[in-house]
């Protein structure tokens, strides 16, 4: 059978890597490399993502394909440090006694908040899906917890669009993330990075398929034979695009998952500015949400420099001057001169991920519809929250039910 797969992201890849070996099948990718949102910059001979990365205790099927793949020793656990900034000040809170000297928090409020973060891992995310998140904080909660603690977590993930966002994925989130000892959270990250998946992938994809770079799905249309994609005919195939994107007949009308675009800057710098943080969430209003210091999680000398994220995220089009203003108020904000700065690069993704807005349950499609397949960040197994481990179950996913349904 023949099979095109529209899309180099990881579920992409994932579905080329189950089909590939009893199928002839032709891969997509409009860019001139494979990865989606895994892509990574090569600077200064070392790999290093276009946007921050990590895995999860629980994430059972990368693993797996990590395995696979021969490449699961380069797995390793590190310790992911948080904190906020508030205040022009920057507040460590990883550790129990840090929450503790937290000062825009009453003791009865870190209470409260560690009782929800203990049962966050008992309660079924699912169940809150018509909830927003600020309501459910806010009832369950109070307004002083919210506007302190979880309105920056909301912000800096998604925007504009905080107060669409279901309970679900915010009690997702939370569970995900409960996996912390006395000084941070415990994260996975691949020796030489995540291009390591990436490029185990493509060298195992391209034993029995063609991957087709710099090759964007302009025409893709249904006849007698088959599906003719820009020109090429196809007895199925597999998009990840959100199903609405990709111009098929009866798909246009079809309930659309709500996404956002990102704008991800990472700099090259002289010296650590997050006073040892991993992930410090923005309180203070900037124009990005989070900043991310890679090389307080994985070693700096991996790099021979420190490294450090500006994370923003955006609905329709890309704010007007972000590079500028996002470099301008960090420089600004945590005192870095240019002689200090080594490089910088801008990463912007229109399709970056789905909004969990309330309702969004609903708007899942099925991996089958109008004689394609579907399979990506808008899939069953990415809600209530995308991850990795969720895009490799779809591409996994995708393609037993191609064998089961198509045959061989």
């Amino acid at each position: 059978m023949k099979i095109c797969i529209v899309g180099g992201g990881l579920t992409g890849l994932v579905a080329a890597f189950r089909l590939g070996p009893g199928h002839e099948v032709d891969l997509y990718e409009k860019r001139d490399h494979l990865g989606g949102c895994l892509s990574s910059y090569h600077i200064n001979g070392y790999w290093l993502e276009e946007f921050y990365h990590h895995c999860f205790s629980g994430d059972s099927d990368l693993f797996s394909l990590m395995k696979e793949l021969s490449i699961d020793d380069c797995l390793e656990w590190l310790n992911g440090t948080t904190g906020y900034y508030s205040n022009n000040t920057i507040y460590p809170l990883s550790s129990p006694l840090e929450i503790l000297k937290y000062p825009e928090l009453s003791l009865a409020d870190k209470m409260r908040l560690a009782l929800i973060v203990m049962k966050a891992k008992r309660m079924d995310a699912g169940d809150l899906d018509q909830v927003t998140a600020r309501d459910f904080i806010l009832e369950s909660l109070g307004e002083k917890i919210y506007r302190s603690f979880f309105e920056p977590l909301l912000v800096s993930k998604f925007g504009e669009n905080r107060d669409r966002v279901s309970a679900a994925w915010l009690i997702s989130r939370v569970a995900i993330r409960s996996n912390r000892g006395l000084s941070g959270e415990r994260l996975g990250y691949l020796r030489g990075g995540f291009q390591t998946l990436v490029n185990a992938l493509e060298s195992s994809i391209g034993k029995h398929s063609v991957v087709r770079l710099n090759d964007p799905v302009e025409t893709l249309e249904k006849d007698m034979h088959g599906w003719r994609v820009n020109g090429r005919l196809y007895d199925t195939g597999v998009s990840t695009l959100p199903p609405h994107q990709l111009g098929v007949p009866g798909l246009a009308a079809a309930p659309r998952i709500p996404y956002q675009g990102a704008a991800c800057m990472a700099i090259g710098l002289e010296r650590d500015i997050s006073d040892g943080i991993y992930w410090l969430n923005m309180k203070d209003p900037a124009p990005y949400g989070a900043v991310v210091s890679h090389t307080n999680f994985v070693p700096k000398d991996r790099y021979g420099e420190h490294i450090v994220y500006l994370a923003s995220y955006f609905s329709g089009k890309l704010p007007p001057h972000i590079d500028t203003r996002m470099f301008e108020d960090f420089c600004s904000r945590f005192d870095v001169s240019g002689s200090e700065v080594h490089w910088k690069r801008l990463a912007v993704e229109p399709l970056a991920g789905p909004v969990y807005t309330t309702g969004y349950r609903d708007l899942i499609p099925e991996y089958a519809s109008h004689g394609l397949y579907f399979a990506g960040m808008f899939s069953a197994p990415n809600y209530p929250e995308r991850s990795m481990n969720g895009a490799v179950v779809a591409g996994n996913e995708v393609a037993a039910l191609i064998e089961r349904t198509e045959g061989r």
